[in-house]
C-alpha cells in the first residue's frame, strides 16, 4: 500500500515539480523550496528534515510511467481545495525564483492549473504578484 502523502508533502511535490519541470533545478529554485518550507505558515509543523526526503519521492513518482499525471493526482487528492491556490502559489513562485520562467515551466503551470481547476483571474493575479516581487529595477 503507498504511503498516504500530507498536505505539506504535496506542497513540496508542487514546488520540487516547478523547479524540475525545465529539466534541471538551480540553486536559487532550491533554495526557494527551503525558505518557503521554513517560513510559510501553512508549513508549521513540518520538519525541515523532511524536505529532501520528499523532495526526492517527488522525484521518484515523476520519474515513473506516467509520472507527471500520477503526480498531480497525488497533488490534488492530498489538498483540500482551499489550498488549491497556495500551491499554484508555490509553483509559481518556485518557477520565477532564477528570474526566467522557460516555455517548460508555463506549460507545467498551466497542468497544475486545470488539475486543480483554478479560475483564470485567479492565476492571474497569483503570476502578477509574483512577477511584481521578483522585479529587478
Amino acid at each position: 500500500m503507498a504511503e498516504k502523502v500530507t498536505a505539506q508533502a504535496a506542497l513540496i511535490y508542487v514546488m520540487v515539480m516547478a523547479s524540475a519541470s525545465d529539466g534541471h533545478m538551480p540553486d536559487p529554485e532550491l533554495k526557494s523550496i527551503a525558505r518557503l518550507a521554513r517560513l510559510l505558515p501553512v508549513f508549521e509543523g513540518f520538519d525541515e528534515e523532511d524536505i529532501i526526503p520528499t523532495s526526492r519521492r517527488a522525484q521518484e513518482i515523476l520519474a515513473g510511467a506516467e509520472g507527471l499525471d500520477i503526480a498531480l493526482e497525488t497533488i490534488r487528492d492530498a489538498l483540500p481545495p482551499r489550498l488549491y491556490d497556495t500551491a499554484y502559489a508555490l509553483a509559481v513562485e518556485i518557477a520565477i525564483a532564477d528570474h526566467q520562467i522557460e516555455p517548460t515551466e508555463l506549460r507545467f503551470l498551466q497542468l497544475l492549473r486545470a488539475r486543480l481547476e483554478l479560475d483564470k483571474l485567479t492565476a492571474a493575479a497569483i503570476e502578477r504578484a509574483a512577477a511584481a516581487r521578483y522585479r529587478r529595477l
